[in-house]
């Protein structure tokens, strides 16, 4: 069996920088479409095929970005302590899973937008989508035990999409009414199965 090839010392330099670099232009500028892949490759010091090579397209960028940003929130999902992680009641759960991905999604609004409408405009084409979504239907089943769990996990990760959560926010809306109207529907479709579940602030 064939051992992957570690990246050498100056390729993982060279991702480090561009992904510095994206970042900065993406948050100074408010939108990823308006940053050249000449503009990161020029403040990342790396040459224009150097970044076509690693990461395919400015899309690539943005999926590399938004993985490396995920990364602790998977962690804390999958292996952190309750209730966002194992150890809490599957509804609080639920609660804390939708809290985290709204707060991620409001930190870093250009991005998780750019990357949602990546896929032909549909934030179902991406592979974050597939993992927030299985994560919340298992929960949602264990809360439930009825066979509802898989489209109410799509109900609710349509209420932290990025281009609604856009919408809110260019209206006025706070960040403290956009999490307590999410909490609110949540709490609404666990109702009937966890009947006094603890309103979490």
């Amino acid at each position: 069996m064939s051992v992957p090839r570690k990246e050498r010392a100056d390729a993982a330099r060279n991702r480090e920088a561009v992904l510095i670099a994206a970042a900065r232009l993406f948050a100074e500028r408010g939108d990823p479409e308006r940053v050249s892949m000449d503009d990161i490759a020029v403040a990342a010091g790396v040459g224009k095929g150097t970044l076509f090579r690693r990461f395919g397209d400015r899309v690539g960028l943005v999926r590399a970005l938004v993985q490396q940003r995920t990364e602790q929130l998977r962690a804390d999902v999958l292996t952190g302590p309750p209730p966002l992680g194992p150890g809490a009641p599957a509804g609080e759960r639920v609660l804390a899973v939708l809290d985290a991905l709204l707060r991620f999604k409001l930190d870093n609004r250009p991005l998780m937008l750019a990357l949602e409408n990546a896929g032909s405009g549909s934030p179902y084409r991406n592979d974050a989508y597939s993992l927030w979504h299985a994560e919340l239907a298992t929960l949602l089943a264990e809360a439930r035990g009825d066979g509802s769990a898989d489209f109410l996990a799509h109900a609710l990760l349509a209420a932290v999409r990025s281009d609604l959560i856009e919408h809110l926010v260019a209206g006025g809306m706070s960040r403290e009414r956009i999490h307590a109207g999410v909490a609110a529907l949540a709490r609404a479709v666990l109702a009937n199965a966890v009947g006094d579940l603890r309103q979490r602030q």
